[in-house]
């Protein structure tokens, strides 16, 4: 109460100088805080707005004078520098001083510097750890004992006399500043000890004026000092005589039960929280036992009093199982710990609580390694606590309070690893639980390496991955790289990481005694495996290197800077011998030659060619001479080049022999040519699809320095390897026929705009055309077609009001909300703002040239004149119109606008509603780029009319194309008309999904109609169990892919539940995502990351890929796989597929785009058969979000981008979170009814789609988390504002559901990096704010605001999104595997009501239908919908998979025409 006091003691001086009005409103203020009608906070507040105002005091001024005063006497704003002082109420008085006479010396009251508090201890009372050799006998001890820091240093008595003074010297000092200050500066103290931090404890640092603060409330009159007790009879094992206690060589044990511990001022306090390290003296009060009797009851024990202080604590284990024993060594004697004194219980619940958090969570990470923070929380949550532990349920608070000890123990455990062993320190979830904690790594080594005698027993797990099956082809890839690449690093040191050297590890010596130390020279080694002592393995760069690795945040991607790489050849010539061979071929402009000598070697067109570089160390330039000619140059050549494998993707991972064509040519002189060297074509053998799993030799021709082969052509931009195009030249062009300039010709042709067919007009000034092609396609007059957003506005301007935040900065009360100023930007994640419009939707009324001066057309610039089509939210209506109507409906208008042809982005397909012969649903199901209308709009009178005439005619004019059975990707040529209805059936592909989960993939391809998944292989029941509740038709194997793959390898059908197993030519297609988090958290491969790689699941997925030799092939990750390891992963998994006769390709797509509302992107690699079509990365259907649509990949400094056009833009709007979810019923914190009621009809084209046709009345899974007291009072607490997150939680105290209070987050240091608030108050949770290190006792817990975020928010972009709410009109971040508002993505809460997001509503974030059945408790529910692939991805790229294949029927059904044909004429 001494801090209160105080308050109202400044205010008597003030009330004196102030109006009568004011004092009379000061008296009512402080009877409505005695009658509880206003809290405390609300008083303080009110009573400094009063005297504010009635003072004159401009706004801030008071801390400006508080500051200069402060600096004047030489200590900075925040004059309470933890160590430094003994007492913050010294602090006040302090500030006093300095307001009272800024150049007063300070008195003897003043602060005692630290060197004057470490008072030299005597040699008797320095610390007794379990190290300190033999200790005397208990009765030697007798005479001559003399307590660590013992009263003849006046310890308490010094202190009592410290504190008497200080309150003498407060009552002084009110006399003084009531007699010599103004009341200016009066208000100004006040407000400053408003501002101070309340005092701490000098020893235990509890908070003097905490309520949980408690006292020891005394030993009962019979208890004995320590030594006295260890002689009781009662606890002897021997007689007591001297002889029984000489023939001990350690000190005795015994075990202690209703036991205290307390620091001198008889507080209450924990003994692990590193008072002992700090030599603080701590006392136990108990009852003592000998050491056999197992029973905690205080029957037959010895009361003892004040034993100690304490010199060492430890932990010896668990128990023969749950409970760890916990034990003191005094002077005397060792105690193990038994029951603790009632009031001491709740404390010591915290240590045994941290205690057997740790094991929890060694145990779950040595069998999980991958793991994710939030399956570690879901561990936590579901573990029921063993019974006699102090609590019923640990939560994640729990998890915060004790991560530094957790940590601890983790790096303890990891110390006594193999050193082969992958530390568990370094998995993602201790890399989460680090940063969020704000743990300090490497700190508890020197102190607690003797406290801790025996580690926690922990049951060790063996287990390591399963030896992955592979198949001899990519086991020899593999191997055969790795062995090099290993060699390799090994021999070059490379870059060497440092340690960190600050961390205690790296500043402990070299221990002598591991095999590292011994093997060094200093030891007498030898040297050679210059590996770091095992006790020096430095957490902090373990962790380091780990995080080099991790996956980059889903949003705000910086686009990785791709260096300039020049591909242009510096060629060198050479001094040769040139004749022709032969008569010139033609000799119009040119004469072409077959043949030429070349330094006495013939060379003829259709010769492969080498060409030296002026570099020497760059390798010879390859190409294949395409024709011989003779001109004013001199004599020429024109060189089809050919790149080698490492100038691709592939880079040093590539076969050395392998070529690819490339469409790159030149002219040059034969002077350049350096050699002849023969280049051969490897063709697919005609049994390719059960060639799979044989043991082929990786080399493919033998290495002469002269031979080369190659297999596919290759696209430099979009890294695509695909089966090189058939062209045949004609009959009089052979010799001077160029694939290279062929393409590029077609390319070019293709990027302008030509038209045709000619009309009739009398117009001078323009000439009009039937029919145009551009980019390959064809279009008429009627036809609709996609502009950019910017080809044309609409009479109607829409001004996006951009999104308000809840209160602006410089309303918010920052006593009430003191983190809301960490929200500087005013970029809300998962926000749509920026979001581009789709493409604009027209219809072509004309297609014109201008002609020129001389009455010719000018073709070089095609003209359209189009119809606009409206979209909902472009009429006056708005964007809330868009929300209710279907996606792709729009209105005729009758506005026309004239555009160029060079803008259009492809062609749709518009209809009047009332003339389809189907519904339209069914039409507009039949495709993509599939639109319709039913009315027309009219901007001027802001009104929906019928569509006039001319809109309905044209479409007739198009009938006949078969009621919209899907158009073609060209628009037909009339004769082609008749044939189109018959488009090839596509038959289903039999198709194998490996680590299918609960089956998203599937799901897609389902949709899409282009696979049938017969089997799919999930080792984790609860997702196997969903995949078979969906796909009742579908083999699931619950069991270890290798096992299966080496049971087919070795010829069997079934395995051992008896299901059948796919044979070699079953499997037609094969799709799967394998988890690779193996090796994810892992910076560089060495020979010991190599082995984990050699393992995993990437190489066993591709060896089924060899084995089975499917026809298509998709393998789909992380977006971070193809950046593993600089893109060695990538590499090789290319480098596999190439070597197995693979056209394949990679990229990045964004699942946003493709129709859900959430940003998650994933990488992509496709793969098809030779004979099949290499299918396109499909072109984006929804505009979403530019941050989150970073796709470009860079490897080796070159930046590849899939081979999308449309880029950010899209024929669709974005999908929102109000689209995929607001029709959903309201349901609380931790509902659980697995089916309920839908309460209405959808509201959205989303949801209309997503709850699907059949009638299904009933909701499933629309069921959430149950949030602890705490988190759910947190969320209860944040606003409902877009953008919400914990940065808006109010400081005050709250009743929870389970009747505790929360306690105010205590503010007590200055923060260096944000200084101080608007009203002077401190902003900084702990010493390191002012850059020193972490002080345990800093930690505050069961606060609104969790200290841990603004401990460490500095450091972490202020935790951005946690306990983040979701926004309507915005979008999911990527929907995790356990929703937790404090986890990796904690942007996981309702926009309205107060909990986290539902399983269903995640189910509708990643596109799954409402029809979709999840299965086993929430948690596994959750973690399905998580690990999945979206389906309206996987729908997208299969509906690309399914025009390869119509495609490359068609191509077959043509030329089998023409045989025909030809057979008819020779009959």
């Amino acid at each position: 109460m001494l801090f209160q006091d105080h308050i109202k003691e400044k205010l008597k001086l003030v009330q004196d100088f102030l109006h009568v009005d004011a004092q009379d409103q000061l008296t009512s203020l402080e009877e409505k805080m005695k009658s509880s009608e206003i809290s405390k906070e609300v008083y303080i507040t009110n009573v400094k707005a009063l005297l504010g105002k009635e003072l004159n005091l401009e706004n801030g001024s008071h801390v400006d004078g508080v500051e200069q005063n402060g600096k004047t006497n030489g200590f900075t704003n925040g004059s309470h520098k933890e160590e430094d002082v003994e007492d913050a109420t010294m602090d006040v008085q302090e500030e006093e001083e300095a307001v009272k006479s800024p150049a007063a010396p300070k008195g003897k009251g003043g602060r005692r510097s630290k060197a004057n508090s470490d008072t030299k201890k005597s040699p008797a009372s320095t610390r007794v750890t379990r190290n300190s050799g033999k200790q005397p006998s208990i009765m030697s001890m007798f005479s001559k004992v003399q307590k660590r820091k013992s009263e003849d240093l006046n310890g308490e008595s010094t202190n009592g006399k410290i504190e008497q003074k200080k309150e003498e010297d407060e009552v002084e000092e009110v006399k003084h500043i009531h007699a010599s200050m103004k009341f200016k500066k009066s208000f100004i103290v006040f407000v400053s000890i408003l501002k101070t931090p309340p005092p701490k404890c000098p020893d235990c640092r509890q908070y003097l004026d905490d309520s949980d603060l408690k006292f020891f409330q005394g030993d009962p009159d019979n208890a004995l000092d320590e030594p006295e007790m260890l002689t009781d009879e009662r606890l002897s094992l021997f007689d007591s005589n001297e002889d029984g206690f000489e023939s001990y060589d350690d000190l005795p044990q015994h075990k202690i039960t209703s036991f205290s511990v307390y620091d001198k001022h008889g507080h209450l306090c924990p003994f692990d929280s590193g008072l002992i390290e700090k030599n603080v003296e701590l006392y136990v009060s108990c009852v003592v036992k000998p050491i056999y009797d197992d029973n905690p009851c205080m029957d037959g024990g010895v009361p003892a009093k004040k034993l100690g202080p304490i010199n060492a604590w430890w932990i010896t284990g668990f128990d023969g199982g749950e409970k760890a024993l916990i034990g003191f060594t005094t002077a005397f004697a060792d105690y193990i710990l038994m029951q603790p004194s009632e009031e001491y219980g709740p404390i010591f619940a915290l240590m045994q609580e941290k205690i057997y958090m740790s094991k929890i969570v060694v145990e779950f990470l040595q069998k999980n390694r991958d793991a994710t923070y939030e399956d570690l929380l879901n561990k936590i949550e579901t573990t029921v606590p063993p019974a006699g532990l102090n609590f019923n349920c640990f939560t994640e608070d729990t998890l915060l309070r004790h991560a530094q000890f957790v940590v601890e123990q983790v790096e303890s455990y990891d110390e006594a690893g193999d050193s082969d062993e992958q530390p568990i320190i370094v998995t993602p979830c201790m890399r989460d639980l680090i940063k969020l904690a704000g743990v300090t790594l490497g700190k508890r080594r020197a102190a607690r390496r003797q406290a801790i005698r025996h580690p926690t027993k922990i049951e060790k797990d063996s287990k390591g991955p399963t030896k992955a099956t592979t198949t001899k082809l990519v086991y020899q890839i593999f191997d055969t790289f790795f062995s090099d690449q290993i060699e390799q690093n090994d021999k070059e040191s490379g870059v060497k990481r440092q340690r960190c050297g600050v961390c205690e590890v790296c500043q402990s010596p070299d221990c002598g005694k591991c095999a590292a130390c011994k093997d060094m020279i200093k030891f007498g080694g030898s040297g050679k495996s210059k590996q770091a002592c095992k006790q020096r393995r430095c957490p902090n760069l373990a962790v380091k290197e780990a995080e080099d690795d991790e996956n980059i945040e889903e949003e705000d991607v910086p686009v990785e800077k791709a260096k300039k790489v020049s591909y242009a050849k510096r060629k060198k010539q050479t001094q040769c011998k040139l004749t022709w061979i032969g008569e010139p071929v033609q000799t119009e402009g040119k004469k072409y030659y077959y043949k030429v000598s070349v330094n006495d070697e013939v060379l003829e067109v259709g010769d492969c060619v080498s060409v030296s570089s002026e570099d020497p160390s760059t390798p010879l330039y390859l190409a294949r001479i395409t024709s011989l000619w003779e001109d004013n140059n001199g004599k020429m050549f024109h060189a089809h080049w050919f790149l080698r494998g490492i100038h691709t993707v592939l880079g040093e991972s590539s076969d050395p022999l392998e070529l690819v064509i490339v469409d790159e040519c030149e002219d040059m002189q034969l002077n350049y040519i350096q050699g002849k060297v023969n280049v051969t074509y490897k063709t697919p053998s005609d049994n390719w699809f059960m060639e799979g799993g044989m043991d082929v030799d990786i080399k493919v021709i033998e290495d002469d320095g002269k031979s080369f082969f190659y297999q596919f052509w290759y696209d430099t931009e979009f890294a695509r390897f695909e089966t090189p195009p058939k062209t045949t030249p004609s009959e009089d062009s052979k010799f001077k026929f160029c694939g290279s300039c062929e393409r590029i010709k077609e390319r070019e042709e293709k990027e302008s705009p030509r038209v045709f067919e000619p009309l009739d007009n009398d117009d001078d000034s323009r000439a009009l055309y039937a029919l145009a092609c551009f980019k390959g396609e064809q279009f008429r007059v009627g036809d609709g077609v996609y502009f950019p957003p910017e080809t044309f506005n609409f009479r109607l301007t829409h001004f996006l009001c951009s999104l308000k935040r809840s209160h602006r900065k410089e309303d918010v009360d920052e006593e009430l909300y003191p983190e809301y100023y960490r929200k500087s930007s005013d970029y809300i994640k998962g926000s749509n703002l920026d979001a581009p419009e789709p493409f604009r939707v027209g219809r072509i009324k004309e297609i014109f040239c201008h002609r020129r001066s001389n009455a010719k057309p000018d073709v070089s610039e095609v003209k359209l004149r189009i119809y606009k089509f409206y979209r909902p939210e472009n009429t006056h209506k708005g964007v809330k119109a868009s929300y209710h109507t279907d996606i792709n409906q729009l209105y005729w208008s009758d506005e026309e606008v004239t555009v160029n042809m060079a803008d259009v982005l492809g062609r749709c397909q518009v209809e009047y509603g009332e003339d389809l012969n189907e519904p339209v649903q069914d039409y507009s199901s039949g495709g993509p780029d599939r639109f319709y209308f039913l009315e027309a709009y009219n901007a001027k009178s802001k009104s929906f009319e019928d569509p006039p005439n001319h809109a309905r005619s044209a479409v007739h004019k198009g009938k006949g194309k078969g009621k919209g059975k899907g158009k073609a990707s060209v628009a037909q040529e009339p004769q082609e008309t008749q044939n189109e209805p018959q488009a090839p059936k596509v038959s289903k592909y039999r198709t194998l999904d490996v680590f299918s989960g609960c089956g998203g993939l599937s799901e897609g391809f389902h949709q899409a109609g282009i696979s049938e998944t017969l089997w799919a292989i999930e080792m984790w029941e609860p997702a196997a169990q969903a995949f078979r509740l969906n796909n009742p038709g579908t083999t699931v194997f619950t069991e270890d892919c290798n096992v299966l793959l080496k049971l087919v390898m070795s010829g069997e059908k079934t395995n051992s539940l008896g299901q059948k197993l796919p044979q070699k030519g079953d499997v037609e297609m094969l799709c799967g995502g394998p988890p690779c988090q193996g090796f994810s958290g892992m910076n560089r491969f060495n020979s010991r990351t190599y082995s984990k790689f050699k393992n995993s699941l990437v190489v066993s997925y591709l060896s089924y890929c060899d084995y089975y030799r499917p026809k298509f092939f998709l393998l789909e990750n992380v977006r971070n796989f193809v950046s593993f390891k600089n893109s060695m992963v990538l590499k090789l998994t290319l480098r596999c597929l190439v070597r197995m006769g693979y056209q394949c390709t990679f990229g990045v797509l964004q699942a946003g785009q493709y129709g859900v509302a959430q940003t998650r992107r994933r990488a992509i690699i496709l793969a098809a058969a030779p004979g099949e079509k290499l299918p396109l990365y499909p072109e984006p259907l929804h505009v979403f979000a530019p941050r989150a649509c970073s796709l470009s990949v860079v490897v080796d400094e070159k930046k590849y981008i899939s081979n999308v056009t449309r880029g950010n833009g899209g024929i669709y709007r974005t999908i929102t979170v109000r689209d995929t979810m607001s029709d959903l019923p309201e349901i609380r914190n931790g509902a659980a009814a697995l089916e309920i009621s839908y309460n209405g009809e959808p509201q959205s084209w989303f949801q209309r789609q997503i709850r699907g046709t059949q009638y299904q009345p009933i909701l499933r899974d629309h069921i959430c988390k149950d949030m602890s007291a705490l988190v759910e009072g947190r969320m209860r607490h944040i606003p409902l504002a877009p953008g919400s997150d914990w940065r808006d939680l109010p400081n005050i105290e709250v009743r929870l559901k389970d009747n505790t209070m929360t306690k105010k987050l205590r503010y007590t240091h200055s923060d260096k990096k944000n200084g101080r608030s608007s009203t002077g108050a401190l902003r900084g949770v702990c010493t390191c704010a002012g850059g020193k290190p972490c002080d345990p006792a800093d930690r505050q817990f069961n606060t609104l605001i969790p200290w841990c975020l603004p401990h460490t928010g500095n450091r972490h972009n202020h935790w951005a999104g946690l306990y983040g709410r979701l926004e309507w009109d915005g979008f999911f971040s990527t929907t995790v595997t356990n929703p937790e508002p404090m986890g990796k993505q904690g942007r996981v809460l309702h926009p309205e009501q107060h909990r986290v997001v539902s399983v269903r509503e995640c189910a509708r974030s990643q596109g799954f239908p409402d029809t979709y059945r999840f299965f086993g408790n929430i948690l596994d529910k959750h973690r399905q919908v998580g690990n999945a692939v979206p389906p309206p991805l996987s729908r997208a790229i299969g509906l690309e998979i399914k025009k390869c294949v119509m495609d490359r029927m068609k191509e077959e059904q043509a030329s089998e025409n023409i045989k025909q044909e030809k057979m008819e004429v020779s009959e």
